[in-house]
């Protein structure tokens, strides 16, 4: 199932992209080496013992999580995908809707089955009931076709969907995941992202005549000798108009895209038009405009998925930003991946 011995295959690869080998990284190596070559013996027949079917992996932002789980799937020699949560869902919300023959969880687990033996899953992370009340029975679906998961997520098992409306429906889901899953902590003090070296040229704040001026000219800059059309995406007879496109630049307010009635599809659909996006007058969140917070961090994840670079004005610094209590540890990830998505290296 895999090219070559794995420990051996990482420590090359951090040699050869300046990575520091950390024993912690190492640690999960060897346990996603076991979990990738296990199968179920007579014993566990004997006794009745499950395969574990799951690898959960969780820890702080930053901290090489993705990382480590896209090395291990360039490794592989299996049927595979590599998939955001927020697209995996929307897939399957997408069949039940396209289909309207056979359109069971089982239907929909048996056409992943004749593709992949193995599903990744990058950003695990519920936010709303409709996903909350399906994910059980989905993965016990899926768990009973022998389909192998990898989850990366910033969420502890126990605290998925925390203070979720109607979470009771969600547990158990959470009661599948511990009974198939191998949960391992990637422990790791730093945040990689913010190491990375450069200044940070393409944040602007605060909102006034300077930075409107420092914005016009770096877009110039990025837009010269490309041509302006306006750009319709449209997702599910819901049109997004985008004016300010330039050959997959765009300039688009942070209200046109966070607060208005869209979400991770259409954030998807405008992520594979664009490479470029300057995204301005974000605001300060807190507990008042806790929903478009939570879309904004919907967008960077996917925008951090397409490697979508960013150029952003804001109302504050990033210290001064703030954020709802519902959300204040999501949105740490949110704040570090920013970091990382509008260095100009990046």
């Amino acid at each position: 199932m895999l090219k070559k011995n794995l420990h051996n295959s990482f420590v090359e690869f951090c040699k050869e992209n300046n990575f520091e080998i950390n024993n912690q990284q190492i640690k999960i190596i060897y346990k996603l080496d076991k979990f990738i070559n296990s199968h179920k013996t007579i014993l566990d027949y004997l006794f009745n013992r499950n395969e574990k079917l799951c690898f959960y992996l969780y820890g702080n932002v930053g901290v090489g999580k993705t990382m480590l789980i896209n090395f291990l799937y360039d490794q592989l020699l299996i049927k595979k995908i590599r998939i955001h949560f927020n697209e995996f869902m929307i897939g399957f919300h997408d069949f039940r809707h396209k289909k309207k023959s056979d359109n069971s969880i089982r239907s929909y687990v048996r056409k992943l089955k004749e593709k992949y033996a193995l599903i990744y899953i990058d950003e695990f992370q519920v936010t709303n009931i409709v996903d909350a009340m399906i994910l059980g029975k989905l993965f016990e679906v899926i768990f009973s076709e022998n389909i192998k998961i990898i989850i990366t997520t910033n969420t502890k098992l126990n605290d998925l969907y925390k203070g979720g409306l109607q979470r009771e429906q969600f547990l158990p889901f959470i009661s599948i995941i511990k009974k198939h899953s191998i949960q391992k902590e990637l422990l790791i003090n730093d945040d990689y992202r913010l190491q990375s070296k450069g200044e940070y040229k393409r944040i602007f704040f605060p909102i006034n005549e300077k930075t409107l001026f420092k914005i016009n000219q770096s877009f110039r800059e990025l837009t010269r000798n490309k041509h302006k059309k306006e750009k319709i995406i449209t997702t599910k007879e819901r049109n997004f108009k985008i004016e300010n496109y330039f050959s997959g630049i765009a300039r688009i307010k942070f209200n046109d895209l966070c607060n208005v009635n869209i979400g991770a599809e259409d954030y998807v659909n405008i992520a594979n038009s664009c490479k470029h996006v300057f995204i301005e007058e974000i605001p300060r969140f807190s507990d008042e405009n806790s929903n478009q917070q939570m879309r904004f961090i919907t967008l960077i994840d996917i925008f951090y998925e397409k490697n979508i670079s960013l150029s952003l004005s804001l109302e504050v610094d990033f210290v001064s930003l703030g954020s709802s209590k519902k959300h204040s540890e999501i949105f740490k990830r949110t704040l570090s991946r920013l970091n990382e998505m509008t260095n100009p290296f990046y």
